[in-house]
């Protein structure tokens, strides 16, 4: 694993004049070497996928459908190695990346059958009115141009894939640049998409330096913007370039919400037990993980100590075990930010009931109540194992404190109750709202992202393949209809 990776330029695998280490945020140990790009060979990149796209466009579906059909199989083949360095880059738990693995085989299978699906086109009648008379229109969709898709740490490969795959599903050209501390499997999928007959050009992974990223933003060659990242960066990029269409899928602080009719014995251990696994999945280094608890005051009693005792299980340690449930954070730094955050609330009158203590990268995974509304951790996404939980009177003032947030990402909203679930729906200010369990659940196929700051657009196969497209009409005249 300590190999020098090289990087993907216009189909090829090239290296540059320098490279840059890859480490474990859990023992340190170099896990590999990856080649920068130049500004000659960014260029090539720019250049090749700008000229190649009417050529992509019009690649015939089957030709599409038949690349990401393999990337999926290849996927599944090569499963233990790459969930192994997922792992190994990342400090993810080794459950934890097998099941990041398995996700991105069911993207680039879902963005395969949506290349066969897409663009078969609407016909609309136009004699609705007499000046339409012999007139039909017919609606499809073509690319808006080249996509540069910029993916987060903490999914490596399905964030990369989720840029990737929609963009070779619509026959838009795509540049990826991964996360500089977790680049390594995103070149993974450039060795399987290698392996295919798409057009050269028609994508690249570029490694490039955050500092080397406003000139690539900037570029007018690339007119689609996809950024999964934090609310800072990617802002400042869309107010960089505001006549660019930007999919934004920034920041969160998820809420489940715990009403009173989820009671029993049984719903309680449940809802416990959700929220402790997904507050500290991924490290709680997830934008959906649960970071705030809200619940009736009828249950917080008997809820509050079922999951102080579900976070304390949770095993903590090397994330190669096969039983750890929480890892590292993705490093020393980002742990310190946590534990800044938590003592900040500690030190302003928040009750500490688990965690609350740092080993290097790693966090403890914490629980806290009585948190003030003005504290840093209660105002921003902590991206962290930590757990705030509140008590509320009734549906209305539950909903209020969901809404009290500067983020939209998703709720979960533990009910029995239908009408309560359509009043959710109905009154969130979230992009999704998850009846039954916590916020954090996501399938790759349905529209996912936020409203408020949480960023604009939709990922989700279908629904990033129609931000990466635009509508063209076609009027035929003469007919007869």
């Amino acid at each position: 694993m300590t190999s020098t990776h090289a990087f993907w330029l216009a189909g090829r695998q090239v290296t540059g004049e320098d490279t840059f280490d890859v480490t474990n945020p859990w023992d340190g140990r170099l896990v590999g070497k990856v080649g920068v790009p130049t500004d000659a060979q960014v260029e090539e990149a720019v250049a090749a996928a700008y000229a190649v796209r009417d050529e992509f466009a019009a690649t015939p579906a089957h030709v599409r459908a038949a690349a990401l059909d393999h990337v999926s199989k290849r996927l599944v083949e090569r499963t233990e190695e790459i969930a192994q360095l997922i792992s190994a880059e990342n400090g993810k738990p080794i459950k934890w990346a097998r099941g990041e693995v398995g996700r991105a085989v069911s993207v680039f299978r879902f963005a395969a059958e949506e290349a066969r699906r897409f663009n078969g086109g609407d016909a609309q009648r136009l004699d609705t009115d007499a000046g339409g008379q012999g007139r039909l229109a017919l609606t499809r969709r073509f690319p808006k141009g080249v996509v540069l898709g910029i993916a987060p740490f903490n999914f490596p490969l399905n964030l990369c894939a989720h840029k990737i795959a929609p963009a070779i599903a619509a026959g838009a050209p795509i540049i990826l640049k991964p996360a500089p501390a977790t680049p390594l499997s995103g070149l993974i999928l450039g060795e399987l998409l290698a392996e295919t007959d798409l057009p050269a050009g028609s994508w690249s992974i570029l490694p490039v330096a955050n500092d080397k990223m406003p000139a690539l933003v900037q570029d007018e060659r690339l007119p689609v913007i996809s950024f999964t990242g934090s609310e800072k960066v990617g802002y400042a990029i869309m107010d960089s370039v505001p006549r660019k269409h930007c999919t934004l899928e920034l920041g969160g602080n998820g809420a489940a919400v715990v009403l009173a009719d989820y009671a029993s014995d049984e719903d309680l251990d449940w809802a416990a037990g959700r929220i402790a696994t997904f507050s500290n999945y991924q490290g709680g280094q997830s934008c959906i993980s649960v970071q705030r608890v809200i619940a009736d005051a009828s249950v917080y009693e008997r809820l509050l100590p079922r999951i102080v005792a579900a976070v304390e299980a949770q095993v903590t340690g090397d994330p190669s075990g096969p039983k750890t449930d929480v890892g590292p954070l993705v490093s020393e730094d980002a742990a310190k930010r946590v534990e800044s955050w938590v003592q900040e609330a500690v030190e302003a009158g928040a009750t500490l009931h688990a965690g609350g203590k740092r080993d290097g990268a790693s966090y403890a995974p914490t629980v806290l109540t009585d948190v003030p509304s003005e504290v840093t951790i209660s105002c921003e996404e902590v991206f962290g194992p930590v757990l705030t939980v509140q008590k509320v009177n009734g549906e209305a003032e539950a909903f209020a404190a969901v809404n009290d947030s500067k983020y939209g990402l998703q709720a979960g909203v533990f009910t029995h109750d239908l009408q309560t679930a359509f009043r959710a729906h109905r009154a969130l200010e979230v992009g999704g709202v998850v009846v039954g369990d916590v916020p954090s659940y996501r399938a790759d196929q349905m529209p996912y992202g936020g409203v408020k700051q949480s960023g604009v657009g939709r990922e989700g196969v279908k629904f990033a393949m129609d931000d990466y497209t635009y509508e063209r009409v076609l009027v035929l005249t003469g007919l007869a209809l």
